[in-house]
């Protein structure tokens, strides 16, 4: 029989083999590129366009704890919960961003955009760009997926916040459940009055696992052109 203590060793070597694999995901293997715009009501107003510094993705299905508690506070449903775990959902947060107008020169910052209460804004558009990681002489592809959010959804969700004591780790998402905003509530106080106001603190777009791999036509200046500054 073999030593004892090199059979340990090489059990837990393969354990640990074993749980690095289980780890890895396709969503690993892409780097990131989103883009967040703000669409305004007024069309000669143009969209204010950011890109995000930085994308990390997260399989859902290795936070399904976290998960199961944000049902259990009723930040979401259950059937919905469970309806992502099954997909095999990858999350691709957003917490900093940069402004993409060319008059602003200005370092990477954390989110702190002021949604409400304003009624200028129509939607807020994300646009997502991959490629696979390493090949750098690679232009990045759009994502061929959808993630829109209308102001008259999101409104009467942050409304129903307004009963809320929480003032951060706020989240809404669009009727299609692919892009969950995190907001801070905000009480801002002058001499004649107090007011509540919501601002976005982080963008996570949800994407099944399937859709990694399907690219849509066109580059990123193509499809960044309707939302640009200028």
């Amino acid at each position: 029989m073999g030593d004892p203590q090199a059979r340990k060793s090489a059990t837990l070597n393969r354990l640990r083999t074993q749980l690095r694999r289980k780890r890895e995901a396709l969503a690993d293997q892409f780097d990131y590129k989103m883009f967040i715009a703000f669409v305004f009501k007024e069309q000669k107003k143009k969209p204010a366009l950011f890109e995000a510094a930085e994308v990390v993705p997260v399989m859902t299905n290795n936070y399904e704890e976290s998960i199961m508690r944000g049902v259990k506070e009723e930040a979401y449903s259950l059937e919905s919960s469970l309806e992502l775990l099954e997909k095999d959902v990858v999350q691709l947060h957003a917490p900093r961003y940069q402004s993409m107008r060319k008059d602003v020169i200005g370092a990477t910052e954390a989110m702190d955009f002021f949604l409400w209460p304003r009624n200028d804004i129509e939607k807020i558009v994300c646009l997502l760009f991959s490629r696979w990681k390493g090949d750098e002489e690679s232009a990045y592809k759009p994502m061929d997926a959808q993630f829109v959010f209308h102001h008259s959804d999101y409104e009467k969700q942050l409304m129903r916040l307004l009963a809320r004591k929480d003032k951060a780790g706020l989240i809404i998402n669009n009727p299609a459940q692919s892009m969950f905003l995190f907001v801070d509530r905000q009480n801002t106080e002058t001499p004649k009055s107090k007011h509540i106001v919501f601002k976005l603190s982080s963008i996570c777009l949800y994407l099944p696992q399937d859709q990694l791999t399907h690219w849509a036509p066109g580059t990123i200046d193509e499809v960044l052109q309707p939302y640009l500054p200028y």
